[in-house]
């Protein structure tokens, strides 16, 4: 009997210190998932005056109104770079506009701004308030390269319209090389699994102490099509802070070159091309010329003959022109470069001193 009442004791023991247990490590989960969302709340109280709603603006002109009626024709989101009233939005979101206006966050008067300067093929533009409202409060640039794959990230962006709006993920991948508006890659990119959309091209993502680790620029789905329901792309802040006080200065990026305009792919096709980049024009003046490389001649009897065919740089491949540029984009002004090509069928090799573009 006293053997079957010590069962019973310890049973009950056990029941108890089990649900002592259980209840202890819900509490525990609460007081995580508590601090996550005040980290969440502060991070959006701290950076939301920051960004800010750009509209893309068009003259609609009419048979009646020929000075023109302006009309949004698209829309994205942008943050305040610095107090001298740079603002710094995605290449797309800003192309095609006559003007464009900036809204912030709790304030209904819209701000005009200049377009100072873009770069398309990184997918950035900086625009200038014409006006700064009073205490602007510019967004903390972190650092990309510190990076690591689980990390939170937080967007906070205008989609679909509806401004100021947090969304929350993680860092998914890094180094992602996607093809960008102007056609090209753009290398390093951080992939996020923070619900973008349309509108939040343009937009700030954040790390967890607020900081700006990239642009929110491309989402992908199993369509093709944009929506939330795929993956969220951002341009590094590394890339940022290179490119845009190269607008804010010269109003384009300084980009070293080898003077040269490759065939376009089409054509290039229609060439039997199969590797390579040919070259259609030389620049006279340009470093490839004074190594003489050749692009596309026509005789006096109206025959094309072809360009030189670039195939290599440096030892890595080009296969066309979106490698030429990533392969060339890595270096500085005044490099040099081994040129691998190809002209009446015979592989050559020639160095050349890379310029100002």
């Amino acid at each position: 009997m006293a053997r079957r009442f010590s069962l019973i004791v310890l049973f009950i023991g056990l029941i108890c210190s089990n649900a002592y247990t259980t209840e202890s490590i819900l509490k525990k989960e609460a007081g995580i998932m508590l601090e996550n969302e005040r980290n969440s709340i502060s991070v959006f109280q701290n950076v939301a005056d920051s960004i800010v709603n750009v509209s893309n603006m068009k003259k609609a002109r009419s048979n009646l109104d020929m000075s023109g009626t302006e009309v949004e024709t698209g829309m994205g989101s942008g943050f305040v770079w610095d107090k001298a009233g740079y603002i710094v939005t995605n290449f797309h979101v800003i192309d095609g506009g006559d003007s464009f206006l900036v809204t912030f966050k709790d304030n209904k008067k819209q701000f005009r701004a200049k377009l100072v300067g873009a770069d398309p093929k990184k997918d950035i533009a900086v625009l200038k308030l014409t006006e700064n409202p009073k205490d602007l409060r510019p967004i903390i640039p972190g650092d990309s390269k510190s990076l690591q794959v689980g990390q939170k990230a937080l967007a906070i962006g205008n989609p679909l319209g509806f401004d100021h709006s947090l969304t929350t993920g993680s860092v998914s991948a890094l180094d992602r090389s996607i093809k960008g508006y102007a056609g090209v890659s753009i290398n390093g990119m951080i992939q996020t699994d923070a619900s973008i959309n349309p509108g939040n091209s343009g937009g700030a993502l954040l790390d967890s102490q607020g900081k700006l680790i990239g642009i929110n620029t491309i989402i992908f789905n199993g369509a093709g099509a944009s929506s939330s329901a795929g993956l969220g792309f951002a341009i590094p802040v590394d890339t940022v802070k290179s490119v845009v006080p190269q607008l804010i200065q010269f109003g384009k990026v300084i980009r070293p070159g080898l003077g040269i305009v490759v065939l376009e792919d089409y054509y290039a096709a229609r060439f039997g091309l199969r590797e390579g980049v040919m070259l259609k024009y030389v620049d006279p003046k340009g470093p490839a010329a004074k190594v003489g490389m050749q692009g596309i001649t026509r005789n006096q009897f109206g025959e094309y003959f072809v360009g030189d065919i670039i195939t290599g740089i440096d030892g890595n491949s080009v296969k066309s022109y979106d490698d030429l540029f990533s392969i060339i984009d890595k270096y500085k002004i005044g490099d040099t470069v081994k040129i691998k090509f190809i002209r009446e069928n015979q592989l050559k090799t020639t160095i050349i001193k890379l310029v100002q573009i």
